[in-house]
């Protein structure tokens, strides 16, 4: 029921253009695109969180881009030339039958050294490290988490709907320091939503 509520909220607050000074809902002359692309995407998006949440991680290679795959950013900054693309069967074989094969997914913030780990040890690390399925806060198309690291999300999605998850912190001690987010990123193909990218942010040094 939760859930079910979000996916009606995302499908309301997309289909108007809010001003904060006034405090009025103007619609928009593409407020049925928005509407419709805000209910669709925030659905799948939940559907893909739930199937991590229970560890059913081949779940996602339902949703993986037909022509483009998936992108995987490790943090906000989307590096188009060392970001890992994969396909659907790609994805699946990391899972199954290359299970134990690293990959190199970037370097580590603060230290610079490499990434190296499995796709499942990716997963746990990088896109389901917290429970995402039951975040804080969930938005459509707008940034919520921001820190010290460029996040390039429109410019190299430009015009694509994305969904966030996001958790201001969880431990007091750290002033919101430990602040997690993470953004499905989709596009269409032959008239249905699938994911193009996968990013994962929190506070870098």
């Amino acid at each position: 029921m939760k859930h079910l509520q979000v996916v009606l909220l995302a499908f309301l607050i997309c289909s108007c253009a809010y001003s904060g000074s006034a405090g009025y809902c103007i619609p928009s002359s593409n407020s049925l695109i928005a509407e419709n692309d805000s209910a669709q995407v925030t659905t799948k998006s939940l559907e893909i969180l739930k199937a991590l949440k229970e560890k059913d991680y081949e779940f996602m290679s339902y949703y993986f881009h037909p022509a483009l795959g998936i992108r995987f950013s490790p943090y906000a900054y989307i590096d188009t030339s060392i970001d890992v693309v994969l396909t659907a069967s790609e994805y699946t074989n990391l899972l199954t039958n290359s299970k134990k094969k690293l990959l190199n997914w970037g370097s580590f913030d603060g230290s610079g050294d490499p990434i190296m780990l499995t796709m499942k040890n990716y997963i746990k690390k990088y896109i389901y490290d917290v429970d995402f399925y039951n975040a804080e806060k969930i938005s459509f198309n707008r940034i919520l988490g921001a820190g010290n690291s460029q996040d390039n999300i429109r410019a190299v999605y430009e015009g694509l709907p994305f969904v966030e998850f996001y958790f201001s912190g969880f431990e007091e001690k750290y002033s919101g320091m430990d602040w997690r987010s993470l953004k499905l990123v989709f596009k269409k193909y032959e008239d249905r939503f699938y994911i193009v990218g996968i990013i994962h942010s929190e506070w870098t040094i």
